[in-house]
Order: structure tokens, then sequence, then C-alpha cells
């Protein structure tokens, strides 16, 4: 009973922060007018391009007036000018809490499509395949290289991956790539008449229609921007891991089962990384839950067409149902992964249900 209760208040807070993010967008997007000003600036276009269609086939320039003023309170009434926006974005917050993502105002997906569910589900796998494979690479060598080095500090091992983690936590994503384009592409080319990798995109031009060539030339496009992020992300796990065993290590009951003559790989089983595995399981799900909203500035330098470049397009041309539905999303993504978290630290250490 006390797990289930334990469980249920970390849920319910958990949806609490999640409402609390959507209704923060909402009245950000509202209170500063920024809604009313895309939505005006969109009606202003289309009756623009509107007129001067009309403009063909009506000459009377009153019974243009009469008519574009018709067709504007019809756009005002369309896109919900009519109404202030803190009664019209609560009914789109609400739509998205409710998994109705709607329509998006200016973008669209790869086949012409405005639905958000679409678009999304057309970015989504690409930000898998990128983000998530470099952020899962980046944590199993972390955890195993981290612990390996933080169970024996002051070697010439420990002093060496440690200034590696240093550097590599240092490397901006975008600097990396662009260096590594340079080289793996440019430089290659140049060279030896051929590049070792692909300088950006998705597919080659024109794409191999084949399905398993279709697969092996996305790989083949993924692997510089991969290599990347696991170039600028291991580091960071590495000594993460690195500083959570060490300081276990040190602590009083290792010491005294070390004196007793538990064997070492016991040790460092059950007394060592059996209570670091919380905070390192915390920064590695974290990590996969925050790699869905992909990375703007890698996917921007490599032309992927991801999660990040879809927000940055969103923010470019202030797609405010875009923007909603992904901030939704990917609070939603967090949530999942912090429940997941709660559930972890449970089954791993009991005290913590109390």
């Amino acid at each position: 009973m006390g797990l289930a209760r334990t469980l249920t208040a970390r849920a319910i807070t958990l949806i609490a922060v999640l409402i609390l993010v959507v209704l923060m967008v909402v009245t950000v997007l509202g209170a500063t007018g920024m809604s009313d000003k895309l939505l005006g600036a969109i009606v202003d276009e289309r009756l623009r391009a509107e007129r001067q269609s009309l403009s063909q086939s009506i000459r009377d320039p009153d019974e243009l007036n009469r008519v574009m003023e018709a067709r504007k309170l019809e756009l005002t009434r369309l896109y919900g000018l009519d109404v202030p926006w803190y009664l019209r974005l609560p009914q789109m917050a609400y739509r998205v809490l409710a998994l109705d993502l709607g329509n998006a105002r200016a973008l669209k997906s790869f086949k012409g499509s405005r639905v958000i569910s679409d678009i999304v589900l057309e970015r989504l796998p690409n930000t898998l395949l990128l983000m998530t494979s470099a952020i899962a690479i980046s944590a199993v060598l972390g955890l195993v290289v981290g612990v390996k080095i933080g169970t024996h500090p002051g070697t010439r091992k420990d002093r060496g991956l440690s200034y590696f983690s240093a550097i590599s936590f240092a490397l901006p994503t975008w600097w990396t790539g662009i260096l590594l384009i340079l080289i793996c592409a440019y430089s290659f080319q140049m060279a030896f008449g051929f590049k070792l990798f692909p300088a950006g995109g998705m597919y080659s031009s024109p794409p191999p229609t084949d399905p398993w060539l279709r697969v092996v030339d996305v790989a083949y496009h993924a692997a510089l921007p991969v290599i990347t992020l696991v170039v600028a992300l291991v580091g960071s796990y590495t000594y993460t891991a690195r500083t959570i065993v060490l300081n276990v290590a040190q602590e009083d009951f290792v010491t005294v089962a070390r004196a007793k003559g538990v064997p070492e790989g016991i040790v460092e089983r059950r007394y060592i990384m059996r209570v670091a595995a919380p905070p390192i399981l915390t920064n590695i799900i974290i990590g996969l839950a925050g790699s869905i909203g992909g990375a703007i500035l890698t996917e921007a330098v490599f032309n992927w067409p991801g999660m990040g470049t879809l927000y940055y397009q969103a923010i470019l041309q202030m797609d405010e149902a875009v923007i909603i539905a992904l901030t939704y999303i990917f609070t939603l993504v967090y949530v999942a992964g912090r429940f997941i978290l709660e559930v972890l630290y449970i089954v791993l250490d009991p005290r913590v249900r109390y």
C-alpha cells in the first residue's frame, strides 16, 4: 500500500508539472501579444494575395473593397482573432492536453499536410535515429569507462580519461560537427577523391529505391552526426559515472566489505554499483528523454530533418499551434521519464519509498 501511495503521489505531481508548463507557454504567447501579431500577419498576407488575385476580375474599387472587408471578417473568425487570447489559447491548450494537436498555421509535412501529428510523426523517427542512438552509445561507453576508472582512482588511465572527459565536455557539438565535416568530407575528397562521410542530409541524391539500400544510405548519412554527438557527449557521462562511483567507493561500508575479504567483483557490483546506480540512471534517462527534442544546432549543421529543426522552424515562423504541441510532447516525454525513474529508484533503493 505504501508503494502504491508513493507512486500515485509522484504521478499526480508530474501531471501537475505537465499542465503547468503548457499553461505557461500559452500565457507567454498570449500576454506578450505574439499570438495576435502572428495571426494578424498571416491574415494580412492572405488578404494581400487574394486582393491581388481578385483585382484581375473585379474592376470596381468599391466592390473590391466590400469583398475584401467580408473576406477579412471571415479570416478573423477563422483564426480566432475575434476573441481575446485568454479565451482562444486555453482552448488550444485543452485540445493539446487531450492529444488533439490540431493543424499548423504555417508549417507543412514533407507530403504537404498541415496536421501537426503528421508533421511530428515524420520528424520523430529521424531524431530517434540520430539523437537517441548517440546518447545511448555515449551513456553505455561513459558507464563502462567511468565505473572502471572510478574504482581505480589516481592511475595513469584514470588521469588520461579524466582529461579526455573534460575536453569532450567542453566541445560544442556544432563546432565539432563542422570540424568533422571538413576532415571527413572535404579533406578526404581533396586528398583521395572520395568522401569518407557525406557532409549533410539524410539521403543521397537521388535516394536509393531498394528498401535495404535505403536503410544503408540513411545509416551512412547518420554516421557522421552520431560520431559528432558521441564525441561531444561521452565525456560528461564518463566523468559523471566516475565521480559518483569514486564517492561511493570511499564510503565506510565499502572499506569494511574489503576488510572482510569480500571479493572485489562482489564489492563493485553489490556495494558500489547498487548505491551509485540511481544518480547514474537519472543522468541517462533524463538525457534519453531530452533527446526527443533533438539538437537544433547539430541538426542544422548536418541539415538533418528532425524535431530540433522543426522546433526552430516553428519559432521562426511563430507557428503557435506547433510550438504548444511540441512543448507538450517534450514535457510529456520528460514526465514519463521521471516516473520511470521513480519506479527504478524504489526497485534499486527500497529506502526511497519511506
